[in-house]
């Protein structure tokens, strides 16, 4: 039985770098966008604001 899972002398490792190093540099430019929009940050503002009015509220039960 034939081993056709690596080929002998067609395997280019350079490939395989070169696929891996445009990843990483196009991963930053998709972070990068979804950190600018106001999406996470409202988001952020809005539960605490929440959070707040809880407290808010639970201290007013407790002292009526």
């Amino acid at each position: 039985m034939a081993n056709n899972q690596a080929p002998q002398g067609n395997h280019d490792p350079a490939g395989s770098t070169q696929m891996f190093r445009a990843f990483v540099d196009e991963a930053p430019q998709g972070r990068q966008a979804a950190a600018t929009s106001g999406g996470p940050r409202i988001g952020l503002i809005v539960g605490v604001v929440v959070a707040v009015a809880i407290v808010a509220a639970v201290a007013w039960l407790a002292l009526s």
